[in-house]
C-alpha cells in the first residue's frame, strides 16, 4: 500500500514538472527522430544510431556549442541501450561524486545486470587529476561515460582519457532546421505553446528570434517563450522578440575557443590589409569582455613581426596603445585600440625584422657563438680611454 501511494505521488509530481518546466525542457526530444539536426551522426544513418543499433554504447564525449543538443542525445543513448542514466555536472560535481555514481552503477550491474550511462557535463571544468581519476572508471566497464564540452577536446581534454573516448561533434542548427523547431513548438497542443490555445507565428518573428540565438535551439524556444508572453492576441510578432531579448547573442568565450579565433581573425584581417574587417574582431572582442591587455600585447607584436621596417611608427603607436590601456583602461583604451588597429592595417608589411633576429639566433644554436674580436670588446675601449688620460696600463694576470 505504502508503495502504491509513493507511485502516485512520484507521478503527480512528474506531471507538475512537466506542466511548470520551461518550453524548452518540455519539447525535449523523446527519440531520435524528434532530435532537429545533427543527421550525421543521429539520423536514420547516423553513424552514432547505427552503433547503437548494433547493440555498442561507446565511451564518448560530445562536443558542439550550447543549445545543439548533448544532452538530449546523452539521455536518448541511455533510453535507447536501455541503460540507468546517472547525470553530474563538472561544474558542481567532484570525484568523490562519480565514486559514489561508480559504486551504485557495480551495485546495479551485479544486481540486475543492467549498465548504467554516466553523463558529465562540461567535463573540461575537471582539471587534470580528476580527468586522470576517471581513467580507472572508464576501463573498469560498470559505466559508459557519456562526456559533453563546449571547448575544443583536444585541449581541454587530457590525452589520456581523450584516446578512451570516441568524439562526436555537434554543428550549429541550420536556419530551416531552427525554423522547423519554433514552428513545431507553436503548433504542439501537448508540450508546446499550444497547449494553451492556438498561437502564430507573425511574419519575420523567426528571422527576429535566428538573429539573436544564432544556432542554438535551447535558446531560440527559450525566446520564443518570453515573446509569447508579450502577445496578448496570441499572434507572436517580431517586436515582441525585441521586447523580450533588447540585445543580441554575443558569442565569445575569453577562455575557450572563441578566445583563440576571434584573435586569430583580428591578426589574419591585419596581415590582410582589411582594416575593417580587424576593426570588427577588434569590437566583438571588447563587447564580449575580453581582455583589452591581451589585445594590446598582440597589437604590438604584429606591429614588431609584421609590419615592422616597412612603417616603424606602427611598434610606437602599438606601444603607446598598450600603455593606454595599462594606465586608463575600458572603456577609453578602446579609442586608442581601434586608431592603432586601423593603421596596422594599412601599413605596408615586412618580416625582415624577425627575419633577421631567427636568422642569426639559428646560426647560434648550430654553430655555437662566436669569438668577439678585440676591437669590439670592452676592453678596447678601457685601454683606449687609459691611454688618453695618460694613464699606466692595467697589470695583466696570467
Amino acid at each position: 500500500m505504502m508503495q502504491d501511494m509513493s507511485d502516485l505521488f512520484d507521478a503527480a509530481a512528474d506531471e507538475h514538472r512537466q506542466r511548470l518546466a520551461p518550453l524548452a525542457d518540455r519539447m525535449r526530444p523523446r527519440s531520435f527522430d524528434e532530435v532537429a539536426g545533427q543527421a550525421r551522426l543521429v539520423g536514420d544513418t547516423g553513424r552514432l544510431r547505427r552503433q547503437l543499433a548494433q547493440g555498442h554504447v561507446p565511451n564518448m564525449v560530445l562536443v558542439g556549442p550550447p543549445g545543439t543538443g548533448k544532452t538530449t542525445i546523452a539521455r536518448l543513448v541511455a533510453a535507447e541501450a536501455n541503460m540507468a542514466l546517472e547525470e553530474l555536472s563538472a561544474v558542481a560535481a567532484g570525484l568523490a561524486d562519480v565514486r559514489r555514481v561508480v559504486e551504485q552503477a557495480r551495485e546495479r550491474l551485479g544486481g540486475s545486470g543492467r549498465q548504467t550511462v554516466l553523463f558529465l557535463d562540461e567535463i573540461h571544468r575537471f582539471n587534470k587529476a580528476q580527468q586522470d581519476a576517471l581513467l580507472p572508471t572508464v576501463e573498469a566497464g560498470a559505466i559508459r561515460l557519456v562526456g559533453a564540452t563546449t571547448e575544443n577536446p583536444y585541449v581541454s581534454i587530457n590525452r589520456a582519457l581523450l584516446s578512451r573516448l570516441v568524439t562526436y561533434e555537434l554543428q550549429p542548427l541550420l536556419r530551416e532546421e531552427l525554423v522547423q523547431l519554433l514552428e513545431r513548438a507553436t503548433s504542439d497542443s501537448e508540450r508546446g505553446l499550444a497547449r494553451g490555445g492556438p498561437i502564430e507565428l507573425g511574419e519575420g518573428t523567426c528571422e527576429a528570434i535566428l538573429e539573436r540565438v544564432g544556432g542554438d535551439a535551447r535558446g531560440a524556444l527559450t525566446l520564443l517563450e518570453a515573446a509569447s508572453l508579450l502577445a496578448a492576441d496570441r499572434v507572436v510578432l517580431p517586436e515582441h522578440v525585441h521586447e523580450a531579448s533588447d540585445r543580441r547573442r554575443i558569442d565569445f568565450d575569453r577562455a575557450g575557443d572563441q578566445h583563440y579565433d576571434h584573435a586569430s581573425a583580428y591578426i589574419k584581417s591585419m596581415r590582410g590589409g582589411d582594416p575593417e574587417g580587424a576593426l570588427r574582431w577588434l569590437a566583438q572582442m571588447l563587447v564580449g569582455g575580453e581582455d583589452p591587455m591581451f589585445i594590446a600585447r598582440r597589437l604590438v607584436i604584429f606591429a614588431a613581426e609584421d609590419v615592422g621596417p616597412a612603417k616603424p611608427m606602427a611598434l610606437v603607436l602599438a606601444t603607446a596603445a598598450l600603455e593606454t590601456v595599462r594606465s586608463v583602461g575600458m572603456p577609453e583604451c578602446r579609442i586608442a585600440l581601434a586608431q592603432a588597429t586601423r593603421y596596422c592595417a594599412e601599413a605596408p608589411k615586412s618580416r625582415q625584422a624577425i627575419e633577421d633576429i631567427e636568422r642569426h639566433m639559428s646560426a647560434v644554436r648550430s654553430g655555437g657563438t662566436a669569438d668577439i674580436p678585440l676591437e669590439l670588446t670592452n676592453r678596447a675601449g678601457a685601454k683606449e680611454a687609459r691611454a688618453k688620460a695618460n694613464l699606466a696600463p692595467e697589470p695583466h694576470h696570467d
